[in-house]
């Protein structure tokens, strides 16, 4: 396959990750330039170092000086970071020209495919994890746990105590927990909103 075929198989990939999965399921329009311009602007910069008659010292300095650079921008989850990676792996395989076609495109369908099934919505749907702030001063995951269960009417599978103040009587607790099924087969939704005695802090997903 050409080096033009490979340039249109990463485009393919890349678009197909950024607007057929991480758009339509994130809607974060800012970190779209982001992967569109890492994806792209690793595969040039491999190509160019895959072609071009440089030494194994001079390669491996462009990835130093590359690697002090800190990108400064807005949290992103652990989602998103995955999302990421993926559009620089899928830049890396396309600039390689030499590697085997059928190599370089399986790697790239497998790549879509884990995205499309670990961020798939239908998995693990009622599964939810939220930093929590309860009202009152708890030592115990024990006892913050039964609070949490009532308080978001779910089953909270793990609680972690992040932070007791004894002296503002409250807690901060990391919360991992799953949404009850309702009769009618629709997803339950945390009833957050109707108990004073707990705060959510930054929404679950």
């Amino acid at each position: 396959m050409s080096t033009f075929g490979y340039i249109a198989a990463d485009l393919i990939a890349i678009a197909i990750l950024v607007f057929g999965l991480y758009f339509p399921r994130h809607r974060r329009k800012d970190l779209i330039v982001a992967f569109l311009a890492i994806n792209v602007g690793v595969m040039g910069v491999t190509y160019a170092m895959a072609t071009a008659d440089l030494t194994l010292g001079f390669g491996l300095g462009i990835f130093a000086v590359l690697s002090i650079i800190r990108l400064r921008s807005t949290e992103m989850d652990h989602g998103e970071i995955a999302y990421y990676f993926t559009a620089i792996a899928l830049g890396l395989l396309g600039g390689f020209p030499s590697t085997s076609p059928a190599v370089s495109l399986t790697l790239m369908a497998v790549l879509l495919a884990v995205i499309f099934v670990g961020d798939s919505p239908a998995l693990f749907a009622r599964t939810r994890q939220a930093s929590m702030v309860l009202d009152r001063a708890v030592a115990d995951e024990a006892v913050a746990k039964d609070l949490a269960s009532v308080m978001l009417g779910a089953h909270v599978h793990r609680i972690t105590i992040r932070k007791v103040d004894y002296v503002s009587e409250m807690t901060q607790c990391d919360v991992r927990y799953t949404l009850p099924q309702r009769a009618d087969g629709v997803d339950a939704v945390g009833a957050t909103d109707e108990v004073p005695a707990a705060t959510l802090a930054g929404g679950a997903r």
